[in-house]
């Protein structure tokens, strides 16, 4: 090769030595102790960080198992009077009745209805959601006789304390005109 060898290898050049001697210091004459980086791995790897914010509710359609359906309205919890309604959920005869006896309105924290809206639909429809834990739900069509275990509601009887005119005028948004134009356009 044309370049004239100095007696060091290229990778031990003077300047090179004083910069790893800088840097490799003996452990013994190291007056302070080192630190372990800050997340505990000793192997110099960058751990990943845990996920901070919850992962949100997981819940599909019961028509298009694919499709998750959104929802972010009222919860109606379901309220149980009878020790059978308990049986059902799979809790004893005998302690269903104690259970009863002890609270006459149990309010089940893990079961609601919720109206949901299916994008493949393109409807909402009132579901009946049962939470196993924070991310897996069961959702199913909510059939008219869970209403009844719902305390005070029902979907198909309108607010008592509405007037006839503000439901009518609720409505007029989405009626047409006579010219077929609606009265308030939508942007």
């Amino acid at each position: 090769m044309g370049v004239p060898s100095t007696g060091a290898s290229p990778s031990t050049s003077p300047d090179t030595v004083q910069d790893t001697a800088k840097n490799t210091a003996p452990a013994s004459a190291s007056t302070a102790p080192t630190a372990a980086p800050a997340d505990g791995d000793n192997s110099g790897r960058k751990q990943r960080r845990q996920r901070g914010r919850s992962k949100g509710r997981a819940l599909l359609c019961p028509v298009h198992p694919d499709t998750p359906i959104a929802g972010n309205g009222r919860k109606y919890y379901l309220h149980l009077l009878q020790p059978e309604e308990l049986r059902q959920r799979g809790m004893s005869d005998k302690r269903a009745r104690l259970v009863i006896q002890a609270h006459p309105v149990l309010v089940l924290s893990n079961e609601w209805l919720e109206e949901l809206f299916c994008p493949e639909c393109g409807s909402s429809r009132w579901c009946h959601v049962v939470r196993h834990d924070k991310v897996r739900h069961d959702v199913r069509w909510a059939p008219r006789d869970l209403w009844q275990q719902v305390a005070h509601v029902d979907p198909l009887v309108p607010n008592p304390s509405v007037s006839q005119f503000s439901r009518r005028s609720a409505r007029r948004a989405a009626l047409n005109r006579a010219d077929g134009k609606r009265y308030f356009e939508r942007s």
